[in-house]
């Protein structure tokens, strides 16, 4: 006989484990399924060890400029396997974090590759081969993804990379190139360009972090070219010869070919999904240029199974899934739910200095009809920035002429990975410019930025 349950979940990333503790609170029956380790790639090798890494860079680079606070220090040096150390203990650690919340929400933890089964029913295969078989009223689907690779370097673990990899290196490289400039290859290029690796950019669209801003896209690239990055846009990696002690890579650009010497090569150019093998041929789900297919509650076309995070339409980011997970056992529970809002979804990008942004750029807003007002505020007018010595950057705000309503929000410059939650949920709440401008902030913060763009925006600001 099946063991059976009220819930089963497949994959304990962000959208896994915190929908099947939500499903716990909720007074569900819950087993999760796991391959690997708790937690999946976000808290393994994703989210929490890079910015483990990325704060070891940022301490460096504090250490390298202490002259400029009036401190000397001598001989500062990166220790590359105790910056990994380092990371990997932090991540192990937020591993064993989520195994205390499994037991302490009694949800049982099956370890092994699940497959779905017809009848509502999960097969797992432990690693000593024995299969076992698990049933559930209700199945979530949250195996989330892994790096995608290009048929013009494939990812040979030694020499061309993806991110997992990029974070465990047995020793630091002299040269490196990153294909592609999302959040996960700007934060590499960070990185390894603050410890002393020689790096380059390749990014096939006009502009780094393309996503973004275009102002915010230029802001970064012009740090990035200070800090000593090579940036090439409008290119493409067409080769990489790894025959000889390095790689060799040959880039296409708008002025010709051209070839780059590289120890190592990182392959940034984004996520594909986790769906081979799990058995949705089988059981009959249907997907769609490798997305499963859901409504805006995550019932995929087959009763009793359900998908969330990166394997959905959507952003592939933890948070999404975190949330979609609560959204969907809570629908499951027959609580009262109203679907995600992706277009208030906040992305940050942990490079230096950080990116955060949420709801239309300035170009969106325009495409998509709206006359509206938009303000900035640099750092470099901030009390607390400078004091900080972190000038560079600035709050971008985009408001509906008409009405007020908070169209987006764009921001480059020191902590403001921390800074964004203030526009998500103002925008949720429906909060117009005035009453940001009449909301008193702090002072003196980096966070005063986003009241003083506000009042740009209307012709109000005090101090530019």
């Amino acid at each position: 006989m099946a063991k059976k349950y009220d819930l089963l979940v497949l994959g304990t990333g962000p959208g896994g484990y915190v929908a099947a503790i939500r499903a716990s609170q909720l007074g569900l029956k819950v087993a999760v399924v796991e391959k690997e380790s708790l937690g999946g790639i976000c808290l393994n090798w994703g989210c929490i060890p890079t910015k483990a890494l990325l704060k070891s860079a940022n301490v460096f680079e504090y250490i390298s400029h202490a002259q400029d606070y009036g401190i000397s220090v001598k001989d500062a040096a990166v220790d590359f396997d105790g910056m990994v150390k380092r990371s990997r203990d932090v991540a192990n650690g937020m591993s064993k974090g989520v195994q205390f919340l499994m037991k302490k929400n009694k949800i049982d933890v099956v370890m092994g590759f699940g497959k779905l089964k017809p009848g509502k029913k999960l097969e797992v295969t432990a690693e000593d081969g024995k299969t076992e078989t698990y049933e559930a009223d209700h199945i979530i689907v949250a195996t989330g993804g892994r790096s995608r690779e290009l048929p013009s370097m494939p990812i040979d673990g030694k020499k061309i990379i993806g991110y997992r990899k990029a974070m465990v290196l047995e020793k630091q490289p002299e040269k490196m190139v990153i294909v592609g400039s999302g959040a996960i290859g700007v934060e590499f290029a960070y990185f390894y360009n603050t410890i002393g690796v020689d790096v380059t950019v390749v990014e096939f669209m006009p502009r780094i972090v393309p996503v973004e801003d275009e102002e915010v896209s230029k802001a970064l690239e012009r740090n990035f070219k200070k800090a000593g990055i090579k940036i090439m846009t409008n290119s493409e990696v067409t080769k990489v010869d790894t025959k000889g002690k390095g790689c060799k890579v040959t880039v296409k650009t708008s002025k010709g070919e051209e070839i780059l010497d590289s120890d190592i090569v990182l392959s940034a150019v984004g996520v594909a999904t986790n769906l081979e093998g799990i058995g949705l041929e089988e059981v009959g789900v249907a997907t769609d240029k490798g997305k499963v297919l859901v409504d805006d509650y995550y019932k995929t076309n087959i009763p009793g199974v359900y998908a969330i995070g990166d394997i959905v339409h959507g952003p592939a980011l933890a948070h999404v899934a975190s949330a979609e997970g609560i959204i969907c056992v809570e629908k499951i529970a027959g609580q009262h739910v109203q679907p995600l809002d992706y277009n208030n979804i906040p992305g940050c990008t942990y490079c230096s200095p950080e990116i955060a942004s949420v709801g239309y750029t300035e170009a969106q807003a325009k495409e998509a009809g709206y006359e509206i007002k938009v303000g900035k505020f640099p750092f470099s007018a901030s009390g607390k920035a400078s004091a900080a010595g972190a000038k560079d950057g600035f709050v971008k705000v985009i408001f509906d002429a008409k009405y007020g309503e908070w169209l987006g929000a764009h921001m480059i410059g020191a902590n403001v990975t921390e800074m964004i939650a203030e526009v998500v949920a103002s925008r949720k709440l429906e909060t117009t410019g005035h009453e940001i401008i009449k909301s008193v902030h702090p002072h003196p913060t980096m966070s005063e930025a986003v009241m003083e763009a506000a009042a740009a925006a209307y012709d109000e600001v005090i101090h530019i």
